[in-house]
């Protein structure tokens, strides 16, 4: 360990007070050889530029990590994406991923729930639990979580335009399980900006989805201060093709997008700085990983407190879940694909992620089966628990090879950025298509190189095999649709509909003008209004988006 004394200020003056709360896993930490391993290894000089581009964990800017000990006191959350058919079976998927270890629940909705739809809409027919679970209204929630203590479990929700509803729901059924708001944990993905460039999954125009977004960060800060507002998601700009360096600009840049609103709507960066996270991919290509998740926490910390003059060094970590890449899974030689996890779930835990989802080999053919999901959270247990990785902080800090790409990263992803400022912003650039170009480029070269063997994919472009291997494929029964919207007229013919009407009034007078809309929207959803209803109101207020 470094005499230095900026070293022996940060351990007494941070490390100090982190470990009297959480105290490490271990006594010691040693190799499998038994030789002592440090809590973070530094250089035999420490200089200005060190302290500058590095630092410490859990110091600014944040590059070795966002906390001073990280997995020596706890591992990363270990949080398996699931959801399918209706509220009932995705509840026993969650139970079965919690006796197998899993440490936080994801939810994956369908595509119906996810634009404002109830499953008994026109535009819902043969969507109804296909990509996730079907949630129409509260009755649904009370099933998803049926006995699943929301005191104890932190639960993210990859859901954006309706993100406010979800969250209300969310927040009803742990007010029926006495579990007190300021006490629920999780995420909402609550991230609308990306989905007009990479995902699709829109309703609303840009402005009233960011008024929307901001009455979240608001409320929030008051009722859930534990809660995640918001979800800052470079993962699937990158599952639309973009480069490592895209992947970073982008989203940043949308962040910026959502800090400057929430600014100018009166809010203090210090107070709902605290609660933004981010969520990027893991691709296989571990290095450029690695430095990219680095380069990313310490961009996101100097645009905290350079641009946005944030003084609470909390408000300047970038948090982020990771989820393994999609779009590296290949229909061929599945079983290749847990390899492919295997690495980029390494990557992930190397560059210091707080939480993360391993897919499943055979997701480019099907929803995962049990065994393929118990196999990817595996994955996680054995990086965990065997590869040593998680016994000191920022393993490969220092590497010539790391910190170049870091240093060329962050250079590159800040002149994007510029780029898009220099336009007027990020919703400037996503009218004007430049986002959009700039990732189907990106995508379109990725492709090519598959196509003229410049890029190797193992059994895709080069090691074929003959042999065909049945891969069990998981569907979903047609009645699963035909009882979900039973179900969702049987909640409309049961509810006290004057009180609906009169909720859904009220919102809509809310939407007209500029009160918050979240306590509107917990009104209506505890008195069973829809998913649809809700949406519905917003529509006539704010209009539709289209591309």
């Amino acid at each position: 360990m470094s005499n230095h004394p900026k070293y022996k200020e940060w351990e007494e003056k941070v490390l100090s007070k982190v470990l009297a709360r959480f105290p490490e896993r271990k006594k010691e930490f040693k190799t499998t050889g038994g030789l002592d391993l440090p809590r973070v290894a530094l250089p035999k000089e420490i200089d200005d530029e060190y302290l500058e581009k590095l630092g410490f964990p859990g110091q600014y800017p944040f590059t070795r990590g966002v906390q001073p000990t990280m997995y020596r006191s706890r591992l990363w959350t270990m949080r398996q994406y699931a959801g399918f058919a209706t509220a009932k079976e995705t509840n026993e998927r969650y139970k079965y991923l919690l006796e197998q270890g899993q440490t936080g629940l994801s939810v994956a909705f369908d595509l119906p729930t996810q634009i404002g739809y109830d499953s008994d809409h026109p535009m819902s027919k043969g969507e109804v639990g296909k990509v996730g679970v079907a949630i129409d209204s509260l009755a649904d929630m009370e099933i998803l979580f049926d006995e699943i203590p929301l005191d104890k479990v932190s639960t993210s929700m990859t859901i954006n335009s309706p993100a406010s509803i979800l969250l209300a729901m969310y927040v009803a059924v742990g007010e029926k399980q006495g579990v007190p708001r300021e006490k629920l944990r999780g995420t909402i993905q609550n991230d609308i900006l990306k989905e007009y460039v990479a995902r699709g999954t829109y309703i609303f125009p840009p402005r009233p989805s960011l008024r929307i977004i901001t009455n979240i960060f608001e409320w929030c800060t008051k009722n859930t201060p534990l809660f995640n507002t918001i979800s800052i998601s470079g993962y699937h700009i990158r599952e639309a093709g973009s480069t490592a360096v895209q992947e970073v600009a982008f989203t940043l840049a949308n962040g910026c997008t959502y800090v400057q609103t929430a600014i100018d709507a009166g809010l203090d960066v210090n107070v709902f700085g605290k609660r933004l996270s981010f969520f990027f991919n893991a691709t296989t290509d571990i290095i450029e990983e690695v430095a990219k998740f680095r380069a990313a926490r310490r961009m996101w910390a100097k645009i905290m407190k350079e641009r946005f003059g944030a003084t609470d060094p909390r408000a300047c970590m970038l948090r982020f879940h990771t989820q393994t890449a999609g779009h590296t899974l290949t229909a061929q030689q599945i079983d290749n694909n847990v390899v492919r996890v295997a690495l980029q779930a390494l990557a992930a835990v190397l560059g210091g992620t707080q939480s993360l989802h391993t897919n499943s080999k055979d997701e480019a053919l099907t929803l995962p089966t049990e065994d393929s999901v118990r196999t990817a959270l595996r994955t996680q247990q054995i990086i965990a628990y065997e590869s040593g990785v998680a016994n000191s902080i920022d393993v490969l800090g220092g590497s010539y090879l790391v910190e170049q790409l870091t240093d060329k990263i962050e250079e590159e992803a800040f002149s994007l950025i510029q780029k898009i400022d220099d336009m007027g912003g990020v919703i400037s650039a996503i009218e004007a298509g430049f986002i959009q170009r700039q990732i189907e480029d990106s995508a379109y070269e990725y492709q090519r190189q598959i196509e003229t063997k410049d890029r190797i994919i193992v059994g895709v472009n080069e090691f074929q095999s003959k042999d065909t291997v049945k891969v069990p494929i998981l569907k979903i029964d047609k009645e699963v649709e035909k009882r979900q919207v039973e179900r969702v007229k049987k909640v409309r013919e049961q509810r006290d509909n004057s009180k609906v009407e009169a909720c859904l009034k009220r919102l809509e007078d809310a939407a007209r003008g500029d009160e918050n809309l979240m306590d509107p929207i917990l009104e209506a959803v505890k008195e069973y209004a829809t998913i649809g209803e809700i949406c519905g109101v917003l529509r006539e207020v704010f209009g539709e988006y289209r591309d």
